[in-house]
């Protein structure tokens, strides 16, 4: 059975995207985060049937603008961006560059 790992670059996206929508109104913010996990846990029943971006599968978020970028080991799913899917392409390609 496959686990999910949240590496720490997806993790400052969620704190980023949380105080984005907490500024827009008080509340947004968890509101953001607990759908984002949700999008996440999903993962364990539909990993592997997303589209392949930037050499990660991608699964976009149900109520955010939001897309999730994993990798697929055998027995983890590692999340490594969690991408605002409203700013330039060329950034997205940058924060998916391998280091």
């Amino acid at each position: 059975m496959r686990q999910i790992r949240v590496l720490s670059l997806a993790q400052g996206d969620l704190r980023q995207g949380r105080a984005f929508y907490e500024q827009q109104q008080p509340g947004i913010g968890d509101y953001f985060l607990d759908s984002l996990f949700s999008d996440v846990d999903a993962l364990l029943l539909h990993a592997g049937v997303h589209e392949q971006h930037f050499g990660y599968y991608r699964a976009l978020s149900k109520r955010f603008p939001y897309a999730i970028y994993y990798r697929l080991t055998n027995d983890e799913i590692q999340v490594w961006r969690i991408l605002d899917c409203r700013s330039h392409p060329r950034r997205k390609r940058r924060a998916l560059a391998p280091e």
